[in-house]
Parts: C-alpha cells; structure tokens; sequence
C-alpha cells in the first residue's frame, strides 16, 4: 500500500507581481514516478525547489511523512575551475550527510559509493577530473552521487535532456529501479516518451491542469491547452511528440549559484554556507547534484507559510 511522503495544501509561489506555481491540494507517494510537465515558466523547476525545500511556498502548507531523505539532481553541473574535483571526490560527497566532512569513512559508505558509480557505469572514471567530463558523464556521476546518499524521493530535473543515447538509457533505467524499490520519484521532462515510463502526469501551466496515468493526460485535449503550437512530432511514431524547449525555464531556476559553488540561498536570500540550512521553516532532509554540491540539511515535518507580502527573498542579482 502507498503512502504520501508530502501533501501540498494549496501551495502558491509568486515572485512580486510574477505568479509562477500553485499546486491546489496534492499529494505524492512513495513507490511511484511522477512525471512534471509543461511549457517553459509553467512552475515545473519551482515545484521540485518547493518539495526540496530549497524554494518557500509564498502562501500555502507542504506536509511531509516525517523526515523525509531527499536527493536532488539539477540541470547545472559546471565546475567552479577553483576548485577542481575528480569524479571519486565528487562521488563522495553523497555521503556527507550521514557522515559529516570531517569523519572517516566507514566500509558501508565506500561500498554505497561503489555500488552507486557501478550502477551509473562511472566507475571507470573515478580519477579524471569532473571538469574533462562530458555532459552526459557529468550527469551520470551527479546521479551517482545522490544515488550514494540515503534517501526515500528523488527530484530530477530534466535528467536526460541533452544526453548520449547510452547516458538516457542508463539514467532511466535507474528512475525505473528506484521507483520499483518503493522510492517516490519527481522529475521534470520535455518528452512525452519519457514521461508515459513513469506511473502519472502532472501537466502543469502555473497551475495543474491535469493529473493521472500518462494515457489520461497526454491527450491531444490537454496538451494543446498547455502547449499551444509548442509541440513537435519527433517523426517516430505517429501522435509521438517531444516539447520544444529553448530552457527558458522558471523563473526561479536560474538564480542560484553553479556547480561547486560553496554557499548556496537561504529562504531570505542571505548567502548561508553550505551544509545545515538555516531557515525558519524545517524541511525534508537533502542532498543536492548540480547546484551547490554540499548536501544541506532540512529536517522536519511541515512548512507553514502565509507571506503573500514577502517576496524580497526572491531577489537574485
């Protein structure tokens, strides 16, 4: 039987004038993939910051089932060249959550390690620089990095986007596994192909336009309500579609520091080091690919937010 890790009470995000996401009452299990789709702006990166923790609802309650271990891999994996990193380095840091930075590493966490780099097929590249790899090899290691840590959801987003064949193939293979050992799994996609693998759509356009299984909401209907003339047929199959996207995106998702940036914004856009977040308001306990590689900490069980008037926090320079 599922049960639902978060439940989002009527959340809404805006920035300013700016209304990027409201969720209406929704909630998302374990053992289940989830598919978010929509054009580019339509809240998509804003709905996993809001699950990760790392975006403040502007009014509404996420409630989740207890401390909750999320991992979260983002788009942008472009190294800091001040501070190089091999793979195996970068590999490690899925661990520091439940060992801290400064303890050694125990058996289990160099097997978690192991297993990880094996499953992504990195293992390989462990001691060549992060920086000499190629895109989907970046992805790969970012995947394996959270894949390392101990979590019960994961977020993606856009996992393949841009990838190898062989690099899509493996990553979806492993959001397959991990949905299949009972782990809830959100992720942010473009393509229709990819979002009919998972067990249900949330098609999104600022708000939900649609949820279900992907046969109930990938219909012509729908997708024309959220797309308009956006869609192009991929010329596979016919009624086969893959979503334009030019990564415009949200238009938070741009605003936070790169790859191996070491601070990364609080919920009032102070820079805080990274490690143990600090904000007013607890959440799920996070390890985070692709923004700021140091994992954070959110623990707790609900956000409660009601700051329609308080959108400074969403300055970025």
């Amino acid at each position: 039987m599922r049960h639902a890790l978060f439940h989002l009470h009527d959340v809404r995000v805006s920035f300013g004038p700016c209304h990027v996401l409201e969720t209406g009452d929704l909630k998302l299990d374990d053992a289940s993939s989830v598919a978010l789709m929509g054009p580019n702006g339509s809240g998509k990166t804003t709905l996993l910051r809001v699950l990760s923790g790392l975006q403040r609802p502007t009014s509404g309650r996420v409630e989740s089932a207890g401390d909750v271990r999320v991992g979260f891999v983002c788009q942008h994996h472009q190294p800091h060249p001040f501070m190089p990193m091999t793979v195996q380095e970068v590999l490690t840091i899925g661990r520091y959550r439940s060992r801290g930075l400064l303890k050694r590493f125990r058996r289990s966490d160099k097997e978690a390690v192991r297993v990880a780099a094996e499953r992504l097929d990195v293992a390989h590249l462990r001691h060549k620089s992060f920086g000499e790899l190629s895109g989907g090899q970046r992805q790969r290691v970012m995947v394996a990095m959270v894949l390392a840590s101990e979590y019960d959801c994961l977020l993606f987003d856009e996992p393949i986007t841009g990838l190898d064949l062989p690099s899509q193939t493996t990553i979806l293979e492993v959001i397959e596994a991990e949905r299949a050992a009972g782990h809830l799994v959100v992720m942010s996609t473009h393509h229709l192909q990819e979002a009919r693998r998972c067990d249900r759509v949330l098609l999104l356009k600022g708000m939900v336009l649609a949820d279900g299984p992907p046969d109930e909401v990938l219909t012509d209907a729908h997708l024309t309500a959220a797309f308009g003339g956006e869609v192009v047929a991929d010329g596979t199959t016919e009624h086969e579609f893959v979503m334009a996207s030019v990564h415009a995106h949200d238009a938070v998702e741009h605003g936070y520091g790169g790859l191996f940036d070491p601070f990364s914004r609080g919920h009032h856009g102070r820079l805080l080091p990274t490690g143990r977040r600090s904000h007013r308001h607890d959440g799920p306990d996070l390890t985070i690919a692709g923004e700021a590689m140091l994992p954070g900490s959110h623990r707790g069980h609900h956000h409660d937010h009601d700051h329609a008037a308080e959108h400074e926090h969403h300055q970025h320079p």
